[in-house]
């Protein structure tokens, strides 16, 4: 097993005294031999220093209980993983198996963020292209996404979920956030299970992913209601760039990346739209402003179109067996340029 290595995601959507926070860890591709911000005190909510309207801003937050759920959800699916591999009984020299016995790591040689071998990821969910394609084992391409490749791997990524996703759940609700989530997961497991036929894959990089993108879009297409705008688009888009841009590090998917960005980018015009400035404070009865502007609904619209046409050909693609670098003879550079350092194999 190829020792898997780490990329980065974004920092949670904010105000300018947030924007320091550390970026993601997130999802791996591992080689197989085929083998807190809680919601607060409720009767005060401090409002975004980028928000007009702080009465909105009030209106508008919610009790955050969906993206704790999901770091625990992920927490247990680790120790049931752990539990299962049980490196003890295959023989090596376990990390931690003294005091752990069956829950120890497997050797650092193999896998260096503490955790199972590639083959209990392989057998409890992880995306293999083989298994999805021939297998009939589609569910892969969410199921992956609920797995981690080790501890650090997992620390990593629930950090990095509870700065990004509780402000957001907070300002948006659950079922908005969690929609973003799930669905941005899937689709850099389609795109990624697309171009990379080799190893494993696992993480929940492509949702965090979709999370960052639906901040930016978020932005976009709630230009108008904002203060600081631009310093905050340049700090997404910086942020973004470095984090995409650590992905053509080997080992590292970065398709399920780019995947989870795009999604996630497209779904935000469609889910995190916002009245316009203004709208709210009219008198009842006597609304003189259209709920949105022209803009957000022609965003909105194309944003729908976009992700039906990509889920529709990325889907039939992928079920047909095709291999996505037959169509994109450079697209293998956006996960893994090669140097003096490393190689890449396809």
């Amino acid at each position: 097993m190829s020792n898997p290595d780490v990329e980065a995601g974004g920092p949670a959507r904010a105000a300018p005294a947030t924007t320091g926070i550390k970026p993601p860890p997130g999802r791996y591709n591992m080689a197989s031999n085929g083998n807190g911000n809680g919601s607060g005190n409720a009767s005060y909510v401090p409002p975004s220093p980028f928000y007009y309207d702080n009465a909105a801003a009030h209106e508008r937050h919610h009790w955050s209980w969906l993206v704790p759920l999901v770091v625990i959800a992920n927490v247990a699916m680790f120790v049931v993983v752990m539990f299962a591999n049980n490196c003890p009984r295959g023989g090596g020299d376990c990390v931690g198996r003294g005091f752990l016995r069956r829950f120890s790591f497997q050797p650092l040689k193999e896998n260096p963020l503490l955790g199972p071998s590639a083959a209990t990821l392989q057998k409890y969910g992880a995306l293999d292209w083989y298994k999805v394609v021939h297998g009939s084992q589609a569910w892969r391409l969410e199921s992956c996404t609920w797995l981690h490749a080790g501890l650090i791997h997992l620390l990593a990524n629930m950090i990095s979920l509870i700065f990004i996703g509780v402000r957001l759940e907070q300002q948006f609700g659950f079922w908005k956030v969690g929609l973003v989530y799930l669905v941005s997961g899937f689709g850099g497991s389609v795109l990624s299970v697309l171009f990379i036929r080799k190893g494993v894959s696992v993480g929940a990089s492509g949702a965090l992913f979709g999370l960052l993108g639906a901040m930016l879009s978020e932005l976009i297409t709630n230009w108008t209601i904002y203060t600081n705008r631009f310093a905050a688009m340049v700090n997404l888009i910086i942020i973004a760039a470095i984090n995409l841009a650590l992905g053509i590090l080997p080992h590292v998917d970065n398709f399920a990346h780019i995947g989870g960005f795009a999604t996630g980018f497209l779904l935000g015009f469609v889910l995190l739209i916002q009245p316009q400035f203004g709208w709210l404070e009219q008198p009842f009865g006597a609304k003189s402003k259209s709920k949105y502007k022209a803009y957000q609904i022609i965003l909105l619209l194309l944003a729908l179109v976009l992700l039906a046409a990509g889920f529709a050909v990325g889907l039939v693609m992928v079920f047909r067996g095709e291999n996505g670098n037959d169509h994109c003879s450079w697209c293998h550079y956006l996960t893994c340029v090669p140097t003096s350092s490393w190689k890449c194999d396809n």
